[in-house]
């Protein structure tokens, strides 16, 4: 019983992926006809069944483009860009679609070590980071193996050196892969999806409004009370925006 129904699960996975295949195809040509309305349809559906991957978000991102929607655009390319860091493709589409967008927020300087952690750590994410650790793992196991059954003590040096650089080289992978870990779920990124909204200084509608921002912009997630949640811009500004008017860019 528990092998028929594990060949049903492998049969329905084949058959799963291969109509995805499919739609995946049928939206491409739809976006090269310049149906871009039902070539989203179609990338979203392939989505909603949750076989999701940087080139999805990434046409996505090039169809909402395409019809000037700037909050939907820059929303897949950043999802793009978390499956695949080094993508540089996405990266260049995704700064031409910034500049459509209204808000012109600059960042607060950073110190050394958060623009090193932004311009080369956070190339690869957590996940990928996850396996360079495994691979020094495997590296610094066999090459010590090799020191273990070398019989010259040239080659027995060579191998513990070797070695000894694999371990360290696993102990900071591994180090850097929680570090990016943290950062991921520390820092809830969010792209505004509204026209255009106001965040105010409390969670409440007839509170103060401290300012306004536009489609496209990204923020951070600080808090959440109700239907609304604590924000942060990159130029440091704090406050609450109406939860429907932003879309998170991971699940948390």
């Amino acid at each position: 019983m528990k092998k028929t129904l594990f060949l049903l699960l492998i049969i329905t996975n084949i058959i799963t992926a291969q109509t995805a295949s499919e739609s995946f195809s049928s939206a491409n040509d739809l976006y090269k006809n310049e149906k871009f309305e039902q070539a989203i349809a179609l990338y979203e559906k392939i989505e909603d069944q949750g076989l999701v991957s940087s080139e999805l978000h990434y046409n996505l991102g090039n169809s909402y483009y395409k019809l000037n929607k700037v909050g939907p655009s820059i929303y897949h390319y950043e999802k793009s860009l978390k499956l695949d860091p080094l993508n540089e493709d996405v990266k260049n589409n995704l700064v031409f679609a910034k500049r459509l967008a209204l808000d012109n927020i600059e960042e607060l300087p950073k110190t050394v070590f958060q623009k090193f952690n932004k311009n080369y750590l956070q190339m690869l994410s957590y996940n990928q980071w996850a396996i360079v650790t495994i691979v020094f793992s495997i590296l610094g196991s066999l090459f010590f193996l090799l020191f273990y059954f070398a019989v010259s003590p040239s080659k027995k040096r060579f191998y513990f050196v070797i070695s000894a650089l694999n371990f360290i080289l696993l102990i900071t992978s591994s180090l850097i892969t929680y570090n990016q870990y943290l950062h991921s779920n520390n820092n809830k990124e969010a792209i505004v999806f509204a026209k255009k909204t106001a965040v105010r200084n409390a969670p409440t509608l007839n509170s103060e409004e401290v300012f306004t921002l536009h489609e496209g912009t990204k923020v951070l997630v600080l808090d959440n009370l109700d239907d609304w949640k604590k924000i942060k811009l990159a130029d440091g500004k704090l406050g609450w925006i109406i939860a429907d008017e932003i879309r998170l860019l991971s699940d948390f």
